[in-house]
């Protein structure tokens, strides 16, 4: 049985990817029964599609895996905190836990609607922040 940090650590992988690419570095990947079932990370230079963000992304390819739109036994790790869209797309998928890294103070849910996601969904933040904020850091230092 895997723990948290191995698995945002293959979140990180994802944000890496998306930073290679040119895409804002955030990434995610669901867990369901201690197994990876749907990977992501934000698309939405390479779909043209602002909605393509990596909590998205990952949402639809982990309902489409179990068949069905409720992922009230799932966890979704993210490299940084949702947006308010993702939130509601969280909340809206009964996520059962939600883990991410750094804190987005600008546009996260949490300045926003706080009560944006599911009432039972479980929150863990912070998680490895330091490593997700600076990933972050790297990207927009060297697009400016």
């Amino acid at each position: 049985m895997a723990d948290d940090t191995f698995y945002m650590k293959q979140a990180l992988q994802e944000a890496r990817k998306a930073f290679e690419r040119g895409e804002v570095p955030v990434g995610a990947v669901v867990v369901c029964r201690d197994r990876i079932i749907a990977r992501s990370h934000n698309l939405t230079e390479a779909l043209n599609d602002v909605t393509a963000h990596a909590e998205m992304q990952a949402i639809t390819a982990a309902a489409n895996y179990l068949g069905g739109k409720y992922l009230a036994e799932c966890a979704l790790y993210v490299t940084v905190e949702p947006c308010v869209m993702c939130a509601g797309a969280i909340a809206w998928a009964q996520m059962g836990r939600l883990v991410f890294g750094a804190a987005d103070e600008k546009r996260g849910y949490q300045r926003f609607a706080p009560n944006a996601l599911h009432p039972k969904t479980v929150v863990v933040q912070g998680l490895m922040a330091d490593e997700c904020a600076g990933l972050m850091k790297d990207f927009f230092r060297k697009k400016r």
